[in-house]
């Protein structure tokens, strides 16, 4: 008898998000524009398994938060689809299955001074989630839970009466995170929950956050574009250029031998501990246009192996070697 794998919980395929960003209708006609698209997200595809961190990296405006947004049902995709756990759960989102839904997937958000209502309690904003989904009976059950998420998160029950201004950033994130399990959660999208906060603070969000997916077994969407934080967390990561994947790979495998010239563009550019005497390499060009992207892969202007074919055909992410890459010059063996 054949051993049938589990399907991965999350499953992304060619998901894509345009926007409509042009003037007013009465400006367009006066001075005969068309409408102006952007492509936000342009045909994303990847899979995470049950327990396990996908990391989303990549320059600011590569679409990354776009691609949290459309998990979590604050964005309806113009193209594709995102299966949770075997369902279409953008229908889900729209339908009567809506709000355990919503209870199994959650997001940290990025700013924690922004994300927390400045005049609730603790007690209020991580009780919300609970009182929404029904998970506490009374006003008892409600305290004794919040406190109990508060403790999971390396904060006190006596934290409950503050509010989020009497917090340091990293308490915020902390108090962010137990609200997103409320409702205990499978799936997390993480949009850069670190990025606002110090260094030495970020290392213990982080810590905080595998101790808790080890512990209740949650799966991660991370994103990021701090590469030693994806090197922490991450089983896979993804590289994100202008709205597409370029590189789909395992941690390891990324970090020793990256195959797409971005990837390595990306790396070189990490400050290296024991090579102090070797010049950092900075990321070279600027990120074309989302609004006018140049023809052909999207990185070729800034590409050291861009060819013809390159200037002209948009690359595929085909499996290479075990990866997943979107790269003439990878396919045609160049590099």
């Amino acid at each position: 008898m054949s051993l049938v794998s589990n399907p991965a919980l999350v499953q992304a395929s060619d998901l894509a998000k345009t926007f409509d960003v042009s003037p007013p209708w009465l400006n367009r006609v006066i001075e005969r524009q068309p409408r102006t698209l952007l492509h936000a997200v342009d045909g994303v595809s990847f899979e995470i398994e049950r327990g396990k961190t996908l990391a989303l990296v990549g320059e600011s405006g590569c679409g990354k938060s776009t691609v949290a947004r459309l998990l979590v049902g604050l964005y309806h995709p113009t193209r594709g689809d995102f299966r949770f756990d075997g369902q279409d759960a953008h229908a889900g989102f729209a339908g009567a299955q809506s709000q355990a839904l919503r209870r199994r997937i959650q997001m940290i958000f990025q700013d924690p001074y922004a994300s927390l209502n400045p005049r609730w309690q603790v007690e209020d904003i991580v009780g919300e989630p609970l009182r929404e989904h029904g998970m506490a009976s009374g006003k008892p059950e409600l305290r004794e839970r919040v406190g109990a998420l508060l403790e999971s998160v390396g904060l006190s029950p006596l934290d409950m009466a503050k509010f989020p201004h009497q917090f340091s950033g990293g308490q915020r994130q902390r108090v962010s995170i137990a609200r997103a399990l409320a409702t205990e959660p499978e799936f997390l999208v993480c949009d850069e929950p670190t990025s606002a906060l110090d260094v030495s603070v970020q290392a213990q969000v982080l810590n905080i956050m595998k101790d808790l997916q080890q512990r209740r077994g949650l799966t991660y969407l991370f994103i990021s574009h701090n590469l030693a934080v994806v090197r922490h967390v991450s089983d896979e990561v993804g590289v994100m250029y202008l709205g597409r994947l370029v590189e789909l790979a395992d941690k390891r495998s990324l970090f020793a031998t990256p195959r797409h010239p971005y990837t390595r563009m990306l790396l070189d550019a990490i400050p290296k501990m024991h090579d102090t005497g070797s010049a950092r390499t900075p990321v070279q060009g600027e990120v074309p246009n989302p609004l006018a992207p140049p023809p052909g892969c999207a990185f070729n202007p800034r590409c050291p192996h861009a060819n013809d074919r390159c200037r002209t055909e948009r690359p595929a992410l085909l499996s290479i070697g075990g990866i997943r890459i979107a790269c003439h010059a990878v396919e045609e063996g160049r590099i």
